[in-house]
């Protein structure tokens, strides 16, 4: 994907999604709702398209952020395994309390 999106081995919609977001880097400030629907037309639903929207943006932050502060990047061998651990178990968290994912409801103590 990151060598060539165009050959890349993804479906029309995911390359359409793609476009997409590319078009987000490079002048979001274009974007019309024609964009939009072509990716809507794509098979993706609008919350889809608006999750493509703030990740995109999000990463636009943090890597600004980072260059303004200084902050420096991940060695490649943590973004590796970070990548490898993203394939193997998706975006989920850890798992625990003897194998159940932990619970963000509640209250606090301390």
């Amino acid at each position: 994907m990151l060598a060539d999106p165009a050959t890349a081995p993804i479906t029309d919609a995911e390359r359409v999604l793609f476009a997409f977001v590319e078009q987000m880097n490079r002048a979001s400030f274009e974007v019309t709702r024609e964009h939009i629907e072509a990716v809507v037309q794509a098979g993706w639903s609008e919350e889809a398209v608006y999750d493509a929207i703030t990740v995109c943006a999000l990463f636009n932050f943090y890597n600004r952020w980072c260059d303004a502060t200084g902050v420096h990047a991940m060695a490649h061998e943590h973004h590796a395994a970070g990548g490898a651990r993203m394939a193997r178990n998706g975006y989920l968290p850890p798992q625990s309390n003897g194998g159940t994912p932990p619970t963000h409801g509640g209250s606090r103590s301390g």
